[in-house]
């Protein structure tokens, strides 16, 4: 790290795209966090936070720091986007606020609860499956992914056909908003098929006529969104509520397994599977980053961001920034998490997290009943992806109760 008189801010030549800092991001955020409120990152030409109080207030700055431009490093003011921006995660108010609504009355709380029952049972399901297969398995994949892919394509009202094209696909476009490295070639030899039976499940007559989908193409009927932002905005459920979701779940489970004394605390008072999942976002961080583009010249932390500049977010950082956080490092239930910024902050907030939420309580509810502990049993494997902190395999083994 060195700091350049031009620029009078400290520079970093590191690259935290690079392969070995996906594996483990850590130090190099602890590095970014030390190294001052604003670093530039010289590789990619970018500026870049690791604190939360800047990265907090960047957040909720959409005026200042907008989202339109994108939220990777193409810069869509100079360069085509790849596919159609979202119109929620990439558009900034006015264009941003009608889908938004929609959404929030589709996903909140309230109407929410109409679920709960069934996923609840869905979740009792899905362990007792599990389990009657002994009592070693992966809880990346036999539950963390298992249980979003069982229970999230009917609330949206998809097809059964095609269903295992979810995941690719948003372990795509995660890794699309970093640079073209070898995890985007990765992915690109099957991104227009994926993406033709992606729009293809959008279309209102392929969607079943009781889920999230429809749902979203009536609002287009009452005039409360645009007949051409419906398929969009099912297109953006479907491309962020299955991975970052699933990366949740996982990161709890692995929370769970490596700190046995906070498993028991569930176990004895189940109420705090929903302090759990927060608590895992902060300490794991599913979205790791995210950039914006300045709106005008703006001065974060005594530097002068200019116009046009993109700065890239590290959520993961600032959930671990310990002028924020007590002990950090730690996956603690006896704070409160709820200010974290793992789902966003502010206008751009995740819309969806309502949903994850419930996804984790029902299955964490499900594991209390049954499991008086978990251990892991051999090497973990992470899933590397530009944008997620994802998760390959969990081996665990429980003891039931």
């Amino acid at each position: 790290m060195t700091t350049t008189a031009a620029l009078d801010i400290p520079v970093s030549q590191a690259d935290p795209f690079a392969l070995d800092v996906l594996e483990n991001p850590l130090p190099l955020q602890e590095d970014l966090r030390e190294a001052g409120p604003v670093v530039y990152l010289e590789r990619y030409g970018v500026y870049a936070m690791g604190r939360y109080e800047q990265v907090h207030a960047a957040l909720t700055n959409w005026q200042g720091f907008q989202s339109a431009a994108g939220v990777g490093l193409s810069n869509f003011r100079y360069e085509k986007p790849w596919r159609p921006p979202s119109v929620l995660l990439e558009a900034d108010p006015p264009h941003h606020d009608a889908p938004r609504l929609v959404l929030s009355r589709i996903l909140g709380p309230r109407a929410l609860q109409k679920l709960r029952s069934s996923w609840l049972t869905d979740a009792d399901a899905l362990v007792d499956q599990v389990l009657a297969g002994g009592t070693t398995f992966d809880a990346a994949a036999d539950l963390a992914a298992a249980f979003p892919l069982r229970v999230f394509p009917d609330a949206v009202g998809l097809p059964d056909a095609g269903r295992e094209n979810l995941l690719p696909y948003g372990d795509h476009t995660f890794n699309a908003f970093g640079p073209t490295n070898s995890l985007v070639q990765r992915g690109a030899g099957r991104i227009g098929e994926l993406m033709d039976w992606i729009n293809a499940q959008c279309a209102r007559d392929v969607l079943t006529d009781d889920g999230f989908g429809a749902q979203i193409w009536a609002a287009a009927d009452r005039g409360d969104i645009t007949y051409e932002q419906a398929p969009l905005i099912v297109r953006s459920l479907l491309t962020a509520g299955i991975d970052t979701t699933v990366n949740g779940l996982a990161a709890v489970l692995f929370a769970f397994a490596t700190h046995p004394d906070q498993w028991q605390a569930v176990r004895t008072n189940p109420a705090l599977a929903r302090t759990a999942f927060d608590e895992a976002v902060r300490w794991e961080s599913p979205v790791q980053t995210f950039f914006r583009t300045a709106t005008q010249d703006i001065e974060i932390g005594r530097t002068v961001i200019p116009d046009g500049e993109k700065i890239l977010m590290f959520l993961g950082a600032a959930n671990r920034d310990p002028r924020r956080w007590e002990n950090p490092g730690r996956f603690d239930l006896q704070r409160d998490p709820s200010a974290h910024v793992g789902f966003g902050m502010g206008l751009h907030q995740c819309v969806g997290q309502h949903v994850a939420r419930l996804e984790s309580e029902a299955l964490l509810t499900a594991l209390a009943a049954r499991v008086d502990t978990i251990e892991i049993t051999g090497p973990v494997h992470r899933h590397l992806n530009n944008t997620l902190r994802s998760w390959k395999s969990i081996p665990v083994e429980v003891t039931l109760s």
